[in-house]
């Protein structure tokens, strides 16, 4: 099979990994991809919002699939246009990516289904706003309404705090666009998980579940970021509350999106608060997680590729996917300065030393090669350092051996990933 992968980051690295083990595949392309991607598929300079450019690249190289990496060309329409052109696409329509690019959509959507989560009202006046985070008190949550790359949600502790983001996201529109419409929401008490569940319109089977670190600094402290590190499974997400997750969120939710005409096909990402009273839906995401995804590859003992075609042709029913007896966890790199201003450009040493501890794959997110071959940092966040172990602390160990082997001095990292299990 010929299979196009869609986006350029450790998320894209990680499932340009495990695709390209599968015995069906042909050939694989990312678009636009990166330095580390660019060692398991050929790159094309595409850009992942480029709708047209990818739709035409897929048509005339015969894809047979194109997986959706992150969300911004979901919520453009890339399976819509996909689907025009006769190509399958893993990833829902433009229609049902509405669960991710408007939180309030997210939360009429639960409210109609049943599925527990927090409460919430929704504003469009900033004055407004703050009135009614003064009646509430806090700690209490403030959520731009649309995209915002994973930073727009602040967990205010004071009101003055949760004033400050409203002043922010509504009238200073640190987020463009998507601040235009805020939610304020119950802050729920507990340990947050990301939940991820195939789904190929009418069935949804469990993909795995990760904790997250969002916050820059250790103990999570600091701004939020794009995750910072990630470990699976979560020893706290016991299989009694996977099936009630999938039982009271995944399926209700999927079966209203049917109802609402808008099946949802692709990977559902919950994210989860696990609190004394179960699990309460946060948000929903309609792509995997980034790092998250790093973490359940390495533990997918199933062929990939098979699943994703499931999803696409209304085919899980009759599927199951097996996991490796093995704890994984992941610890990002990032440029110093992330998630403000930082510099590009630096070159980083080191990954073949880093890729050889036992266990450890590196997933390459912000990176490219110089004229001269050497690997530099481009983004942000920039390394993925995976590791793979027996238990927790086995795979916590062999990461940051592998981060000790990198020679970056322009890169920084957390040194706690996994500090709520360990």
């Amino acid at each position: 099979m010929k299979v196009l992968v869609v986006g350029g980051g450790g998320r894209e690295h990680a499932l340009c990994w495990a695709i390209a083990a599968s015995p069906l595949l042909t050939k694989l392309w990312c678009a636009p991809g990166n330095a580390g991607i660019a060692e398991v598929a050929e790159c094309v300079p595409i850009g992942a919002e480029d709708i047209a450019a990818l739709v035409a690249f897929a048509r005339d190289n015969a894809m047979d699939v194109v997986v959706a990496g992150p969300e911004a060309p979901l919520t453009l329409g890339l399976a819509d246009a996909c689907a025009a052109a006769g190509i399958r696409c893993f990833g829902p329509s433009a229609a049902a990516a509405r669960l991710e690019a408007s939180k309030a959509f997210t939360r009429e959507v639960a409210d109609a289904a049943g599925a527990p989560g927090a409460r919430w009202r929704r504003f469009e006046d900033a004055a407004a706003a703050r009135a009614y985070v003064r009646a509430q008190g806090a700690p209490i949550v403030v959520k731009a309404d649309g995209l915002a790359a994973g930073k727009g949600v602040v967990v205010a502790a004071s009101v003055e705090e949760a004033e400050a983001a409203i002043a922010d996201i509504m009238e200073n529109r640190i987020h463009g666009a998507a601040g235009a419409t805020v939610l304020i929401e119950e802050c729920l008490i507990g340990q947050e998980v990301s939940f991820f569940a195939l789904c190929d319109g009418t069935t949804a089977i469990p993909l795995g579940a990760a904790q997250d670190h969002k916050r820059v600094g250790e103990g999570d402290t600091g701004p939020n970021t794009g995750g910072m590190g990630a470990y699976s499974p979560p020893p706290v997400f016991t299989d009694a509350l996977l099936e009630e997750t999938m039982a009271r969120i995944v399926r209700p939710v999927l079966a209203e999106m049917a109802r609402r005409g808008a099946p949802f096909r692709g990977v559902l990402f919950a994210g989860l608060m696990i609190t004394a009273d179960g699990p309460r839906l946060i948000e929903f995401n309609v792509r995997f997680g980034d790092p998250e995804c790093q973490a359940l590859m390495v533990r997918l003992r199933s062929d990939l590729l098979p699943a994703l075609l499931a999803a696409c042709d209304g085919e899980l029913a009759a599927f199951d996917l097996r996991w490796e007896p093995v704890h994984s966890l992941v610890v990002v790199m990032a440029a110093r300065g992330y998630p403000g201003p930082y510099a590009k450009g630096t070159e980083i040493r080191g990954i073949e030393r880093a890729a050889q501890v036992p266990g450890v794959q590196v997933f390459h997110a912000g990176t490219a090669r110089r004229e001269d071959g050497a690997l530099i940092a481009t983004g942000g966040r920039v390394l993925a350092v995976t590791a793979t172990g027996t238990t927790l602390r086995e795979a916590q160990a062999a990461a940051y051996a592998a981060v000790d082997a990198i020679d970056w001095p322009e890169g920084f990292c957390r040194r706690d990933i996994g500090w709520r299990a360990l």
